[in-house]
């Protein structure tokens, strides 16, 4: 693996691992009153494009990050709608 494929992992595994406090923090409170239901709807939207775009050009970081990222942010988002 070459140096910007580990920077890419790296810089991957921080942005993902940011979204991992809240939604453990949903999850354990069922509180969701001041998390923003437009903004996870069009970040869950971004994440779940950069996916796409990640398969598409076949780049490990790209993908593996958004699957992680698209799963936790679709966690919260779909937490938001059930604890309104």
């Amino acid at each position: 693996m070459d140096k910007n494929a580990i920077l890419g992992m790296v810089a991957a595994a921080f942005t993902t691992a940011s979204f991992l406090p809240q939604a453990i923090r949903i999850i354990r409170t069922k509180h969701t009153k001041d998390i923003s239901l437009s903004m996870y709807v069009i970040f869950t939207t971004g994440i779940f494009l950069w996916l796409i775009y990640g398969i598409s050009i076949r780049n490990i970081p790209i993908i593996s990050a958004n699957v992680i990222t698209f799963i936790l942010s679709f966690t919260i988002l779909i937490l938001k709608l059930r604890y309104k």
